[in-house]
């Protein structure tokens, strides 16, 4: 990826029983585009005994996206949602005002041997959609734009608009996420496709550009979305994502977000005091935590 402004190396962070690798936010960016939050899970291995289960926690003023490589996760939430979401598909759940949701291995996988890999990503909404009535979509993988091109390379365009096609997962701002794999060294030029920012996160194998060779687990962020060029090494896999990034700063604390703190003290003392709506059949609550806090 040409004149790379930042190298952010994958940081380790909890999750529920197992770590998981913090991409974004970086003390040094923030965002890019709308993005404002992205965990890569796994790959972790789990045991007859070992489950996924993070409890009913809420959100405000972001779209969440889902995206599994490996397993399985049972998605439920407060508008009724219930769905398992398996490798190539994709959970688009839109906080605005305010969502609960739990996410558990499913029932037909709780006593086996199982695997779970995947990102987990926050989209933050635009101001005019930051209160907006809470939603679900669920797009299955052969809903998702792919295709070939450069002689092999592999691309699927998860969300957003690029290459002249369109992901149907409901964005609500210009953005894109594309994920790009190679069994071969290829160079790949998609820089006239993109727009505002972008940044590229090396999941397995390498890529080379002005010289320069950058392994899995490192997230590159770009100068100028023009000038997106670069050698992709044999079995590699990556993800480019961006867009138009907002006027307006956004500010970050637990699980919510906004651009204006006000709606986040509000949230914190609405979930406190037990005001979001529940999960129905849900019973456990993840306490309000003091940690993840960022902006401002």
């Amino acid at each position: 990826m040409s004149n790379t402004q930042l190298i952010i190396e994958e940081r380790a962070a909890s999750i529920g029983n197992f770590l998981v690798g913090r991409l974004l936010p970086f003390r040094q960016k923030r965002m890019v585009g709308p993005f404002i939050f992205i965990d890569h899970m796994g790959p972790v291995k789990l045991s007859e005994k070992d489950n996924l289960d993070i409890a009913m926690h809420p959100h405000i003023g972001i779209s969440t996206l889902t995206f599994l490589f490996e397993g399985a996760i049972v998605h439920r939430d407060s508008i009724g949602t219930e769905i398992e979401i398996t490798p190539g598909a994709v959970n688009w759940m839109t906080a605005g005002k305010g969502i609960v949701h739990t996410e558990r291995t499913p029932e037909h996988l709780r006593n086996t041997s199982k695997e779970l890999h995947g990102l987990q990503i926050w989209v933050a909404l635009p101001i005019e959609k930051e209160q907006c009535e809470p939603s679900f979509a669920h797009i299955s993988v052969d809903e998702i734009p792919s295709w070939e091109e450069v002689d092999g390379v592999q691309f699927k365009l998860i969300a957003g608009k690029a290459f002249g096609k369109q992901s149907p997962v409901p964005v609500y701002s210009p953005l894109f996420f594309i994920e790009i794999k190679s069994n071969e060294k290829k160079v790949v030029t998609i820089g006239e496709h993109l727009f505002g920012e972008s940044a590229l996160y090396i999941l397995e194998g390498s890529i080379t550009s002005d010289g320069h060779t950058y392994e899995a687990k490192q997230l590159l962020v770009a100068k100028d979305t023009t000038l997106c060029s670069f050698e992709i090494s044999a079995n590699s896999t990556v993800y480019i994502f961006g867009g138009e990034p907002f006027k307006e700063e956004r500010f970050i604390e637990w699980n919510f977000v906004a651009s204006d703190k006000k709606l986040i003290v509000k949230a914190k003392e609405d979930w406190k005091n037990d005001k979001f709506p529940p999960v129905p059949n849900e019973t456990e609550r993840i306490p309000l935590l003091k940690q993840r806090r960022f902006g401002g």
